[in-house]
């Protein structure tokens, strides 16, 4: 749900969909399309003079037309609903929320709960160093807290209502779009997020420690001469002065930042430091046993016990009021309910944010982009389906050749080499389809340069048009 940029000053706000059945293997890679684009939400401008009644409004309408969006989806979870597998036998299937990847502000919008309150647990920001998990805010107690808002002060009394529901760590929303869809928690759902949970955290404040503590220019320094291995990024100017640092350079940074403060930062911080690594390096493993879960639990206990030495070293001044801090706690309760962390990772959905946005939306003319966007992922999805119908149906052929190929030799008696494994569906499954210049073609039959085409030419060109009555395309 992150905000794309189409081109100039259009921007978008889409929402992905994906299932959490499909293999991570497979939903992680983008080439394979394992997001699909659901819907556009809108971004209003209110006439309000107060910002902040400005972005109630906003969260109120984000949570309506998600309410109205999801509906489908949330029947199917209440009743069910008959769907065919890959093999087309029918399955009584139910669709619950099983996770929303979203950012730290956006993960607040959905759990409908202030920025200063935790999205999954009851922790208040004062709380958000604490060395220990505070009970999950289950969807109960945050519809609880709304009621009790609403008993206060009427809703549409929008400046009293926030006083009171930035009391309760509240956002404003009233009707919030799971209240009403079955089996689906926002403590449950939403779950960490390495990109910005994991990497952005490092750069906003690990490695800003380091550079305070350790010095600017010795940091810079270091990271200057680093002998770098092929396909590893060197950071010839430091890292103190870097602009529009992306999570690849975040990831590069950490692989050196324990050697670089070396012998530059007292014990204990270096201690601090090396304990969140470990735990961000063994919390993006693809599986988990008990004995690792408890080693990720260590690892960030490690760090809560040190970390007063950052503290010391005036690296950090005001309290812990760090939310991506406390939302580590809840890491390991996440991983045991729905799995590891990195397939949940926003990678993915950014990258499909390109291809679902940004490229059909350069594909148009630059005018109602919303509904060139659809057309453009219409056709481009139905392209999809006739190039693996008709993949599976020469595949179908082969193998019928391949059986009676196969029984005349050993009817012969005769030797035979094995077939090749058949390539992969996906393989054939490009994100662009080769584009064909009919202009091109137009002009070669008009010289003769074809002249094995057949005759009465059927492919002929305008100076604004080409148009080729073999395919009934239009250019």
């Amino acid at each position: 749900m992150n905000i794309s940029v189409m081109t100039g000053n259009r921007m978008a706000h889409p929402v992905l969909i994906s299932l959490a059945n499909i293999d991570a293997s497979i939903r992680s890679k983008s080439s394979l399309h394992g997001y699909l684009l659901l819907a556009l939400l809108p971004i209003a401008k209110f006439l309000h003079k107060d910002s902040r009644v400005c972005g109630l409004l906003q969260d109120r309408l984000t949570h309506d037309v998600l309410n109205k969006l999801l509906s489908p989806l949330r029947t199917a979870a209440t009743v069910g609903i008959m769907m065919s597998d890959p093999v087309g036998n029918l399955r009584y299937c139910y669709t619950p929320i099983a996770a929303w990847i979203a950012d730290t502000p956006e993960e607040s919008l959905i759990a409908a709960t202030s920025p200063k309150t935790s999205p999954i647990t009851v922790a208040f920001s004062k709380q958000f160093g604490d060395p220990f998990r505070h009970p999950p805010r289950t969807a109960a107690i945050t519809l609880a807290a709304i009621q009790t808002a609403c008993a206060e002060h009427t809703p549409s009394n929008y400046k009293a209502f926030l006083k009171v529901c930035r009391r309760l760590g509240l956002n404003g929303v009233t009707e919030p779009f799971w209240k009403p869809y079955p089996l689906s928690d926002p403590s449950e759902f939403i779950n960490p997020e390495v990109l910005h949970h994991f990497h952005r955290l490092f750069w906003d404040h690990d490695a800003q420690w380091c550079i305070f503590c350790a010095g600017a220019a010795e940091v810079d320094f270091h990271f200057s001469v680093l002998q770098t291995a092929i396909g590893y990024r060197a950071f010839t100017e430091g890292i103190s002065k870097l602009k529009q640092v992306t999570g690849r350079d975040h990831c590069a940074v950490q692989r050196y930042i324990i050697g670089v403060i070396a012998g530059r930062v007292p014990r204990q911080f270096l201690v601090a430091i090396h304990a969140l690594l470990d735990f961000r390096y063994v919390a993006q493993a693809p599986c988990f046993t008990d004995h690792s879960l408890c080693d990720l639990e260590k690892s960030l206990q490690e760090f809560h016990s040190n970390k007063d030495a950052i503290v010391r070293a005036g690296a950090r001044k005001d309290a812990w009021t760090i939310p991506k801090l406390e939302l580590l706690q809840s890491v390991v309760p996440s991983i045991r309910l729905s799995g590891a962390v990195m397939q949940w990772s926003a990678d993915v959905t950014e990258h499909a944010h390109v291809q679902e946005i940004k490229v059909p939306a350069r594909a148009g003319n630059n005018q109602n982009y919303y509904s060139q966007i659809a057309r453009y992922l219409d056709r481009s999805e139905k392209c999809f389906r006739f190039d693996l119908a008709t993949h599976l149906h020469s595949q179908g052929s082969q193998v019928n050749r391949g059986e009676d190929d196969k029984d005349k030799v050993f009817e012969q008696g005769d030797e035979h080499e094995s077939y090749p494994e058949d390539s992969s569906v996906a393989d054939h499954m490009a994100a662009f389809r080769p584009i064909s210049n009919y202009f091109a073609v137009a002009d070669a039959l008009r010289r003769g340069s074809i002249p094995t085409a057949i005759k009465p030419y059927r492919t002929f060109s305008t100076t604004t048009t080409a148009v080729t009555h073999q395919t009934g395309l239009v250019q």
